[in-house]
């Protein structure tokens, strides 16, 4: 039965710091009321608003590219990262007191960050999901009447996520694990105020409750990652009951696309190059595809572009493809359609560590910060994905994971193990419509 829903419509709240807290923002895009609205480059902002936005995005991704310089970048990275750190979680124990950087933010604040913002949503009352906390923050300062959310975008939390006072907040979560769900209320949040939903997944890689569509992009890709039948034939009994038989044979092998993602700041691209230049042969022999995905920086699309011409593998048939959009909007929803027949993600752990949860296993360059140590160790506690080896020799260990349907297993494991219909939970407590979906379990 289907409860009346008393909103259908909220707006939807990010901000431009790397491609995070815009990819959750994309993936519940139909909950909002126009468009959605980046908290620090909307049309009208302040003068004084964009200059304090624009300091702390451009600190955050000139240090981010450092960090592959010997010796000079990492210090420097993970001096800015303790600022952020997230705490150890056990023992268990109070962890409300403010950091710091938190009061920083709130000085900020009172000073009339967002006010302007919070003054343009007051005219058209709605509740309001923000996927960075700031935003979140300066509406409940503000005095903004109507229901307030925030969406977690990694597997754990630094206290910066919590406002000052979190026991008496009444900004209310969506949160993507069992891990933030138990980290928040270390950080005073009441438990009221806690949904666990799982990461906000775009609806076409899902497909709906029933999962027509990740479904259907699994069947093929077991099929392409398990050429020799071996994970296939030892857990058939177990595919054919959750994806049915009919749908388990009806997939021919394809040649193998495995995808290549940048984070916002563009800092590991040099890894892009690289294993093209590995998985040349097995390219060109039209055994495997190449997506090196360069996001909204034409600097990273240029780069990309200029390696494979000298590598030889430049143009439309070549095997290797480069995408890039310079609107946002446009990147992502391109992302999506190239995930939607990419069978390896290979990138580091930020928010798309959950992508895992539509069954594609993730191969992890080396972790950015502190909340992608996390995303990591999350990643191997569900088994949704691997460690990259040199990206000089994965024309070997790549081949060496896809032979013996090891990638299959991982794909498999992301899929059962990480939530996969988070933008329709939260949807459902957005709306009041119940959804037929499981329980997720606390802790993953």
């Amino acid at each position: 039965m289907i409860q009346k829903a008393q909103h259908k419509k909220a707006w939807v709240i990010s901000a431009d710091m790397g491609y995070g807290h815009d990819r959750a923002a994309h993936g519940i895009e139909a909950l909002a009321y126009g468009k959605v609205i980046t908290a620090n480059r909307y049309e009208g902002i302040p003068e004084a608003d964009r200059r304090m936005w624009f300091q702390t995005r451009r600190i955050y991704e000139t240090i981010s590219r450092l960090k592959p310089i010997p010796f000079f970048g990492p210090l420097l990275f993970n001096t800015m990262d303790r600022f952020q750190a997230i705490q150890p979680f056990y023992p268990r124990r109070d962890l409300s007191a403010p950091t710091i950087q938190l009061r920083a933010t709130y000085r900020y604040i009172r000073k009339g960050l967002c006010r302007d913002l919070t003054e343009r949503l007051m005219k058209r009352r709605l509740p309001v999901i923000c996927t960075f906390p700031i935003p979140a923050f300066a509406l409940e300062e503000h005095g903004y009447p109507d229901d307030i959310y925030v969406v977690v975008t990694d597997t754990d939390m630094s206290r910066a996520w919590v406002p000052l006072d979190p026991k008496r907040s009444k900004i209310k979560y969506f949160a993507p694990t069992g891990r933030v769900v138990e980290r928040l209320k270390l950080y005073g949040i009441r438990s009221e105020n806690i949904f666990l939903t799982g990461f906000p997944l775009p609806k076409s890689l899902v497909g709906g409750e029933d999962g027509e569509v990740v479904k259907n992009t699994l069947a093929q890709r077991l099929c392409n990652l398990d050429p020799n039948g071996i994970f296939t034939k030892r857990y058939w009994q177990t595919l054919s009951a959750e994806l049915g038989s009919t749908r388990c044979l009806s997939f021919k092998p394809h040649p193998v696309t495995l995808t290549f993602a940048v984070g916002g700041a563009g800092a590991q691209r040099h890894i892009g190059l690289e294993i093209a230049k590995s998985l040349a042969l097995p390219i060109k022999r039209g055994v495997m595809r190449l997506v090196l995905v360069a996001g909204t920086r034409k600097e990273v699309a240029d780069y990309f572009m200029q390696g494979l011409k000298a590598l030889g593998l430049s143009g439309s048939r070549s095997g290797v493809e480069v995408f890039y959009a310079p609107k946002r909007h446009d990147y992502f929803h391109g992302f999506d359609r190239i995930l939607a027949r990419t069978d390896i993600l290979w990138t580091k752990p930020s928010e798309l560590s959950f992508y895992t949860g539509v069954g594609i296993p993730i191969v992890m360059s080396p972790p950015v910060g502190s909340q992608e140590d996390y995303n990591k160790l999350w990643l191997l506690n569900v088994g949704g994905g691997i460690v990259a080896h040199d990206a000089s020799t994965c024309n070997e260990w790549l081949n060496d994971w896809i032979q013996s349907g090891g990638l299959a297993r991982i794909a498999w494991n992301g899929y059962i193990e990480a939530p996969t219909h988070g933008t329709y939970r939260i949807q459902s407590i957005l709306t009041g419509e119940k959804v037929g979906l499981e329980t997720l379990p606390l802790i993953v």
